[in-house]
């Protein structure tokens, strides 16, 4: 049996599957498989798999789309390793990963997960140093201490510090919470890395770039926005924190995200529904600039307002997220 289970889900990503499952096989450690799980993919997905000829990968091809997080479950149902790692299709594991991660779960029995930082990587796979520094300092990664992490509620839910693909996990450990959840699809990793530590699992973080998460073109529309939007809401309206400050900070975290979807929904046509959030959330925060700005789009005909919301959007300042994306 492989020490280790890597699981790639994938859909309509042939272009860059080649470069995750070359991550993959590129590791130093070696004793692991890799399992592939294709969402129903209908682009040359299958003829990029069959082109490596390696006995560690296990493909697992969906006669149709089931959605990311059934796709997702079907690769750590399949799996076989003590230890599990999914990350995405764009993305890769630099060649240490394994290596660096695993003997810390061997030596730590009471550690659950091993979370590390990350490369920020252009549509070319070129490392892209200033993104890098700019994205962990976002996420309050290079402000984590090597070890154990003591406030891991505080910094899943608050920070959103750690990432799903750049984390060893002990399969038990994932299957103490339920893995993935379907009405999570969307955020699932956020939601996984919160219920793990709602669970009372332990978490070291180890503060090496030994991931590549990629930014490209084309990764978020507005169609996407609205379905992560009301699957984070689902998720965060779902949690309870002891932690008296930590909950009041759910509460109000969960009446910005009914403003933001409100918003989303207001340019994507679902007028009344999006000026219901916005009213809602407003009676614990009050009318933001940006919901005032939203009700008052949501008088004009769809054309206009897509064109404005549109508008708004190139005149404000592009992030290092944009710009890479933008190469």
């Amino acid at each position: 049996m492989p020490k280790v289970t890597v699981c790639i889900p994938t859909y309509n990503r042939a272009d860059y599957l080649t470069y995750s499952i070359n991550s993959v096989l590129r590791q130093t450690y070696e004793d692991f498989e890799l399992i592939v799980c294709d969402d129903g993919s209908s682009d040359h997905t299958p003829e990029v798999v069959a082109a490596f000829q390696d006995s560690r990968i296990l493909y697992l091809r969906h006669p149709q789309n089931l959605g990311r997080s059934l796709n997702m479950r079907s690769g750590f149902t399949a799996a076989r390793g003590e230890y599990f790692i999914k990350f995405d299709d764009d993305d890769g594991l630099t060649p240490e990963f394994l290596a660096k991660t695993v003997p810390i779960l061997d030596q730590e029995k009471n550690v659950d997960f091993v979370c590390t930082d990350h490369w920020i990587i252009d549509k070319f796979g070129q490392k892209v140093a200033s993104a890098t520094q700019e994205n962990s300092a976002k996420w309050g990664k290079d402000r984590l201490q090597q070890g154990i992490i003591t406030d891991l509620e505080r910094q899943t839910f608050s920070y959103q510090s750690l990432q799903v693909g750049s984390t060893l996990f002990r399969y038990q450990s994932l299957a103490d919470v339920d893995y993935m959840r379907s009405q999570a699809d969307g955020c699932e990793d956020f939601d996984l890395l919160v219920r793990l530590a709602l669970a009372g699992k332990q978490a070291y973080f180890l503060p090496e770039l030994l991931m590549e998460y990629r930014f490209h073109g084309g990764q978020t529309s507005l169609k996407q926005a609205v379905h992560f939007l009301q699957a984070k809401l689902f998720c965060t309206e779902g949690y309870h924190f002891n932690d008296v400050k930590l909950e009041e900070e759910r509460v109000k975290k969960a009446a910005f995200l009914q403003e933001s979807l409100g918003i989303k929904l207001i340019e994507k046509g679902e007028t009344e529904a999006g000026r219901v959030l916005i009213e809602k959330a407003s009676q614990l925060l009050g009318k933001s600039r940006r919901a005032r700005l939203g009700l008052l789009l949501s008088y004009l005909p769809l054309n206009l307002r897509q064109l404005a919301f549109q508008g708004f959007r190139q005149l404000r300042s592009k992030d290092y997220a944009e710009q890479v994306r933008a190469v």
